[in-house]
């Protein structure tokens, strides 16, 4: 009986060590997650600003374009600024299995550059101080999101393709909306804009969350982190440019 007893203790010191060492592992992952994002997101603000400041500045006959200015806004070069972080996401995406962790780190820091000159256009648009206001709110409404996800107990993968069918359909809209130019349908996909990529944010983070596996290896690990941050780095820069039409004031 004694040694009964003990056999069993054991086994459940054993298990203990073991679920310390996957709780160990899992807060490592995801940090490791986080750390990418907001590496990415500090170099995007970076970009964005420094392309503004070269592009030109304001003056009181309105913006004055250098000819740096005027090749990203004005020439046909700024298709380019504006398609190429989606030519990145695409390589990320299906080519991730392909790539080497050094590449895969490389492409993802190189989207988040070329993101920050395709942003630089609101500092345009919208006044600094708002903006930066429009940036702490979003990041405050980021971080409780992203902790309900890692945290809660429910489910959310049944949220999956309903946000995704209605992230569909924002996309849908603002395509017609190129051509109605309808403020109250501007107003409407804002709203659901927000919505939907509050509810991805807490999506993704457990899902993220799940793709952790204790056995992977280092270049794995590595991968699922940076492709985890890919997420929600997304979800975060479409919060806040949705979150910016409530919230920013533009300029005269």
């Amino acid at each position: 009986m004694a040694n009964y007893d003990q056999e069993r203790l054991h086994q459940i010191r054993l298990g203990a060590s073991a679920d310390m060492s996957i709780d160990q592992g899992l807060r490592s992952y995801m940090l490791s997650v986080y750390n990418y994002m907001a590496g990415a997101l500090a170099l995007t603000g970076l970009v964005a600003y420094f392309a503004y400041s070269a592009a030109g500045e304001m003056t009181a006959d309105g913006f004055m374009v250098t000819a740096f200015g005027d090749a990203i806004y004005n020439s046909p070069l700024r298709w380019a600024v504006m398609l190429a972080p989606l030519a990145f996401i695409l390589v990320l995406s299906f080519g991730v299995h392909k790539l080497s962790l050094a590449a895969t780190q490389m492409i993802f820091w190189t989207f988040a550059s070329v993101m920050g000159l395709s942003l630089s256009s609101i500092f345009l648009v919208f006044t600094g101080e708002s903006i930066t206001t429009t940036f702490f709110v979003t990041a405050a409404a980021f971080g409780s999101l992203s902790l309900y996800g890692y945290t809660t107990k429910r489910d959310l993968s049944g949220m999956g393709s309903f946000l995704f069918m209605g992230l569909i359909g924002i996309i849908i809209a603002m395509v017609v909306n190129l051509f109605l130019g309808s403020s109250a349908l501007q107003f409407a996909i804002s709203v659901l804009g927000v919505l939907i990529f509050a509810g991805l944010t807490a999506y993704d983070t457990q899902r993220i969350k799940g793709m952790y596996y204790e056995g992977d290896s280092v270049a794995a690990a590595g991968k699922k982190a940076v492709m985890g941050a890919l997420s929600l780095y997304l979800d975060f820069i479409n919060m806040f440019m949705f979150l910016l039409q409530f919230l920013g004031s533009q300029r005269n």
